[in-house]
């Protein structure tokens, strides 16, 4: 996601995407270990992902 987008949203819609993120990132670990998928670089975004998404919680508080 762009960091515009995320600057849109509320606190709560952030916090809720984060842990989706951590899910998806939980996921994806488990699949890359057992050899299911192909991107592995699918990984690296989604970490980036909840890097951005930690540092505007961060930002509004």
């Amino acid at each position: 996601m762009k960091i515009k987008e995320l600057r849109e949203k509320n606190t709560e819609e952030l916090k809720k995407m984060l842990l989706e993120k951590q899910e998806k990132v939980r996921k994806l670990r488990f699949d890359i270990a057992v050899k299911q998928v192909k991107n592995t670089r699918e990984l690296r975004g989604e970490k980036k992902d909840i890097a951005r998404i930690n540092t505007l919680i961060n930002e509004k508080q």
